[in-house]
């Protein structure tokens, strides 16, 4: 088996770019309410976002050696995902490594295992999304796939799906399926803008969900004033 795969087909840069302008929980309810992945894998840091195409590894626990390999095969605009069997007590990713994917223009750090060095990557500016953080050290011992698929967080994510992330969590786009889920976002987006107006002009929750019937069918009843 090749560990390594270099070649794959990427998302332009400027659909990632306009993909990336909306929040992770309207691009899972406009794609159908799908892709979410499992809510534990969160930033730390609330202000951190980000979207680009993923590169999947697939380390050892306790172990980080093919995250570093990733790192150096790793394109500017890339997400590194790393899929560690979801062992939460190892610091498998610090300032250190944070160091190296910013200086290579990476798009951010996604690991079901823990990371540590929390503050300094604060300040470094590169997203870190982890299901842990935790201070416990790693080897380097054990060789794993890169670039193939792998299974994160109750979804299975390819070499070139794109990740979005951000306060509320992450969520996988389909390589092949972003201009839908743009033009389906967009759609989202401008309807929900035009609710949330309805509702500054006066409009109620039971009126403008078109709820009244739903609650009737139900037997809802309500105390006369």
């Amino acid at each position: 088996m090749i560990h390594v795969k270099t070649k794959f087909e990427r998302p332009t840069a400027e659909a990632v770019a306009r993909l990336a302008k909306f929040s992770s929980a309207t691009i899972h309810e406009a794609q159908g309410r799908k892709g979410a992945l499992n809510s534990k894998i969160k930033p730390i840091d609330r202000n951190m976002s980000f979207c680009g195409p993923a590169v999947t590894v697939r380390c050892a626990p306790k172990d980080n050696l093919m995250l570093q390999v990733a790192i150096h095969y790793a394109e500017a605009g890339d997400v590194v995902l790393v899929s560690a069997g979801e062992y939460g007590e190892a610091g498998t990713f610090g300032d250190v490594l944070g160091t190296a994917m910013k200086a290579k223009g990476l798009a951010a750090m996604v690991t079901d295992s823990g990371v540590r060095d929390t503050q300094d990557l604060i300040e470094l500016g590169l997203p870190v999304f982890s299901a842990n953080v935790c201070i416990k050290g790693t080897v380097k011992e054990t060789i794993g796939p890169i670039n193939h698929p792998v299974v994160f967080g109750d979804e299975i994510i390819y070499p070139g799906d794109i990740l979005k992330g951000d306060a509320d969590g992450v969520v996988v786009i389909r390589r092949e399926e972003i201009e839908d889920v743009i033009r389906l976002s967009q759609q989202r987006d401008d309807e929900e803008r035009e609710l949330m107006g309805r509702y500054l002009a006066g409009g109620t929750t039971i009126e403008l969900c078109n709820l009244t019937e739903v609650l009737k069918a139900k037997g809802l009843l309500v105390e006369d004033a």
